[in-house]
This record gives structure tokens, C-alpha cells and sequence, in this order.
């Protein structure tokens, strides 16, 4: 009882700094839209916190080394108040876009150390359950901020300051957890060689579901305004996106478990290409039609990552987990930095659902490739497949998650 205690004050401190970080993202490209901020410096803004992001996995751990997790933690969670606030004060592109990497590398700080104390604080009885607590605390967290955006104006600086505050309160159970402060970080370590050759069809696919999420994840909001649709429907719409993705996780994983998971890659971002080229050629104008539309590609889109990571672990050791799933995580990080200019490139030359011409381009050549991969190499039997696990969200993944997954139980035992 006292472990789940203090996981709880653990993840009551996510739960803020996830709210925090999804009323800060939907509000920065809804302002910027209000304040006539160019498409390409919108994308801009998650091209830069993607990149923070990745910087934020490699370079966090130096820092932990150094002060421990609870000054790391408070330093990183004041920080990302500090930005909130400047954002702000300074409604500018360029102080945005440069303000926008630092948020992305101390949520990164952030999210890997309390990753650590859940993983330091889980045994191999718990370890399930308190995953699942951290899923459901990642997607509620993150809708709940985002729908913050419908309750307020976002031409005033009252929001700002709303996340400023969300952001301060995730110090708090931190700060009185009397939880001890876990080992050190892992340092990640990336071998862009050794990935291909366990797996190509994921390989590239995590690149390409990155830019394909990526593109989405920055510019969805940003469609949602040019497409004329009110404030409390694109928060309704960016949300029903990400739960649809969640709910269809489990479907879909359970489709790949029986098959060959590139089938099922191929099938699924094949639907997510044609529903995506469905919006492009229509560009819908209502917004129930949009959010509905939105809600179906959310579901395909949000489902890939986890049975590409899925189907690189089939073909790896159990003893490389948590070294193939970080690498791929890393992966689809660096996607997520080129999606969004991609995104805004089509959505100023062409139209605003030029957003969906090219999460629809990456989605067929993710098709094509996983078709190509397996007639080169043979799927792996039933019996020896690894049983496949929802994962959240990536864009809000560290690998130190990855060492809290389930399948991970094995190092976890001999480390």
C-alpha cells in the first residue's frame, strides 16, 4: 500500500504537468493564428520543441547526475512555468520558436525523471498496474489541458498564466513525496546500424509515423482555425483525436498478435492515408464533420507506433528491450522535428487540409515499404512474437518509460 502511496503523489505531480503542457501547446499555434503568425513559423514551434525533446533524453541524465532528481525536477517544472509566462508576455515568432526548444527539453527533463521513480518504485507484481496508472494519467492529463482552452479567451494572457500555474503545482507532491530519489538515469544511447538490421520496416516506419504525427500534433489546431470552426471545437476535435488513438491501441494490437504485424502496419496506415486524402480533397467546412472526420484519422494515426515497436521486439533479444524501443523512440522524434514544416509548406502553397495531403503521403509510403519488407523476410511464429503492449502517446515518451513497460521486466530483474 505505501508504494502505491507514493506513486500516486507521483503521478498526481504528471497529472499537472501534463495538463500544463497541453493547454501550452494547443494555445501557442491558436494564439499565433489569432495574432497572423505565418503557417511556417507555427510549424516552426513544433519542429523546435521536438528537437528540445530529443536533446532533453540525451542531455537530462548529466543533469540528474549532477543535483539529483528532486532539484533536476524543480528546476525543469520552474522553468517550463517561466517560459509559459514569457510566451506570454513577448507574443512574438521568433521568441516563441527559440522559447519552444527549451520547453521541449525540460518536459523531457521533466517526464524522464518521474519515469525513473514510477520504474524505481515498481516490482514485477506491480509494475503492470502502475503502467496502465500512467497511460490513463498521460491521456486524461493531457485532454483535460487541452479542453482548459475552451473555458478561457485565448486573446487574453489569462491562459498563459493558467499554465504557468499548472506547471508550479506539479513541484508540489514531488516536493513532500518522501519517496527515495531512484537511481541514476540511464544515458540513451542510439546505434542507428544495429536498429535497421533488427528491423527496417520499423526503422523507417517510426520515422515516418513521426513526421506524420508530428505534422498533426503542431498543425492540427491550426487547421481547426482556418478551416473556420470555433475555439471549443478544435479543443474537442485535437482531444477526440488523441482518445480515439488511445481506445483503438488495443484492436488493432490484438489484430497484429495473430498476423504478421506489416500487414497490419500496411492495412492501417493505409486507411489512415485514405481518410486523410478523403479530407484534402473535400476540405470539410463543418465542424461536426471535422471532428468526426479528425476522431477516425486519430484512431489509425495514433495506432501505428505501438505495433512498429511491437514488431521490432519480435526480432530482438529479450535482454534489448529497452535499448531497440528507446532507439525507435528516438527515431520518432527526429520525425516529429520534419513533419510540421512539411505540413505548413503544403498548408500555405495549397490550402489548409494541405496538412492531410502530407500526413497521407507518409502514411503510403509507410503502406508500401511494410508490403515491400514482407516479402524479404518471414514473419516470426506465432508462439515467438512479442505480446503487444498500448504504449501513450510518444511525443510525451522518454525512454525511461520504456524501462517501466512490462516487456522491460526481465532487465529491469537483472539490472
Amino acid at each position: 500500500m505505501r508504494i502505491y502511496i507514493q506513486v500516486l503523489a507521483l503521478l498526481c505531480g504528471t497529472a499537472f504537468l501534463l495538463i500544463a503542457s497541453g493547454l501550452h501547446s494547443l494555445l501557442l499555434p491558436l494564439r499565433g493564428q489569432l495574432e497572423d503568425f505565418s503557417v511556417t513559423s507555427l510549424g516552426m514551434l513544433g519542429t523546435t520543441w521536438a528537437g528540445g525533446f530529443v536533446a532533453g533524453c540525451l542531455l537530462a541524465p548529466r543533469l540528474v547526475r549532477r543535483v539529483g532528481h528532486v532539484r533536476a525536477f524543480s528546476c525543469c517544472a520552474a522553468s517550463a512555468a517561466i517560459i509559459a509566462l514569457l510566451t506570454g508576455i513577448f507574443i512574438d515568432p521568433t521568441s516563441w520558436i527559440i522559447l519552444r526548444a527549451f520547453t521541449g527539453f525540460v518536459m523531457a527533463g521533466s517526464f524522464m525523471i518521474i519515469e525513473s521513480w514510477l520504474n524505481e518504485r515498481a516490482t514485477n507484481a506491480t509494475r503492470g498496474r502502475i503502467f496502465g496508472l500512467y497511460m490513463m494519467v498521460s491521456y486524461c492529463g493531457t485532454v483535460s489541458g487541452q479542453m482548459l482552452v475552451a473555458a478561457g479567451d485565448i486573446g487574453s494572457d489569462h491562459l498563459f498564466m493558467v499554465t504557468g500555474i499548472f506547471f508550479c503545482l506539479a513541484l508540489i507532491p514531488t516536493a513532500i513525496s518522501n519517496a527515495v530519489s531512484p537511481k541514476p538515469l540511464t544515458q540513451v544511447q542510439l546505434d542507428l546500424k544495429a536498429l535497421y538490421r533488427n528491423s527496417p520496416a520499423s526503422f523507417i516506419g517510426c520515422i515516418l509515423i513521426g513526421i506524420a504525427n508530428g505534422a498533426w500534433g503542431t498543425l492540427g489546431a491550426v487547421y481547426g482555425a482556418q478551416s473556420g470552426i470555433s475555439t471549443a471545437e478544435i479543443a474537442l476535435m485535437v482531444s477526440v483525436t488523441i482518445a480515439s488513438g488511445a481506445l483503438m491501441q488495443i484492436p488493432v494490437g490484438r489484430i497484429s498478435d495473430l498476423t504478421d504485424r506489416r500487414f497490419v502496419l500496411a492495412g492501417v496506415a493505409a486507411l489512415a492515408a485514405a481518410i486523410g486524402l478523403l479530407i484534402f480533397l473535400i476540405s470539410p467546412a463543418s465542424g461536426y464533420v471535422i471532428i468526426l472526420m479528425a476522431g477516425c484519422y486519430g484512431a489509425l494515426a495514433y495506432s501505428l507506433y505501438p505495433v512498429a515497436v511491437a514488431h521490432a521486439n519480435d526480432h530482438a533479444s529479450a535482454e534489448s528491450f529497452v535499448k531497440v524501443s528507446s532507439g525507435l523512440l528516438l527515431l520518432y522524434g527526429f520525425g516529429t522535428m520534419l513533419g510540421p514544416l512539411l505540413a505548413a509548406s503544403a498548408m500555405e502553397e495549397i490550402r489548409p487540409s494541405g496538412l492531410f495531403a502530407v500526413t497521407a503521403l507518409a502514411h503510403i509510403l509507410i503502406t508500401v515499404y511494410a508490403l515491400f519488407r514482407s516479402r524479404k523476410r518471414a514473419a516470426p511464429p506465432r508462439e515467438a512474437k512479442d505480446q503487444f503492449t498500448s504504449v501513450p502517446a510518444p511525443r510525451q515518451t522518454t525512454p525511461e518509460l520504456v524501462k517501466l513497460d512490462p516487456r522491460a521486466e526481465g532487465e529491469n530483474q537483472e539490472g
